[in-house]
């Protein structure tokens, strides 16, 4: 008895262990949808007060109802997801679109607000737009030449002096993807992957644990050597001082 009882003991860490990996995505998946949850909630919440008033008048027991703490922030949350839709859908309107650029020219004028706007608007349509001709999901050589790092593509910009493309990447940090490093790197010498922006961020945000079971690994290995040797070439072409 004794011995199945230490031997219970011994397997306590093993069984802990396994426990917290195997409840370790919904913890995650619970932490972000409480996010959203709370944020739809707080953005949606004065519109359910203002209703609650609204209807005392006429039924204080439903105004008291709405008012109680789970079902308020559900219906925060559903009128925030519908004032969503309803922007969406007038935002797709062409009055719409002409009354939306008629409030960024407004909020545009405001120093402080349209420096905020502004790149908010851009990083998300780098976002959602891919780039011409590039994979949005990349391999480059990073922190060393012999290491890689997952990255995404935002924009290709053009080098002033010898016309070559050089990628914007975005390489982000695990397991937050919301911040990261912005890497500039000749488009020659990025990989490019078959993988989808979820697939990319499920493997960043998880430390690797979802990757796929295969990966264009030695191609970045043979484009970080060409990249080396033309550096190299260009250096030894250089004329040397006397």
């Amino acid at each position: 008895m004794k011995e199945s009882i230490k031997s219970r003991l011994r397997q306590t860490p093993r069984y802990v262990l396994i426990g917290a990996i195997t409840a370790a995505p919904l913890w995650v998946t619970w932490l972000v949808f409480d996010f959203l949850l709370t944020q739809l909630s707080g953005l949606g919440k004065p519109w359910v007060d203002a209703m609650a008033r609204t209807l005392r008048a006429f039924s204080p027991p439903l105004a008291d109802w709405l008012l109680v703490s789970w079902l308020q922030s559900l219906l925060a949350a559903l009128v925030s997801l519908l004032l969503l839709y309803l922007i969406g859908w007038f935002a797709s309107r062409l009055i719409g679109r002409r009354i939306l650029d008629a409030l960024e020219g407004v909020v545009q004028r405001i120093p402080l607000v349209a420096a905020i706007y502004g790149g908010t608007k851009r990083f998300l349509s780098v976002v959602k737009d891919r780039p011409a001709d590039v994979q949005r999901v990349v391999l480059i050589a990073f922190p060393t030449p012999e290491m890689r790092a997952i990255g995404f593509v935002t924009r290709v910009i053009e080098d002033e002096d010898t016309g070559d493309k050089i990628a914007a990447v975005f390489v982000p940090t695990s397991p937050n993807p919301t911040s990261g490093y912005i890497e500039l790197v000749p488009l020659e010498q990025i990989t490019p992957t078959d993988w989808t922006i979820d697939e990319a961020m499920s493997f960043v945000m998880t430390g690797g644990a979802t990757a796929p079971e295969k990966i264009r690994f030695r191609r970045a290995l043979e484009n970080a050597a060409a990249g080396a040797a033309a550096a190299t070439r260009v250096e030894a072409a250089k004329p040397q001082p006397r």
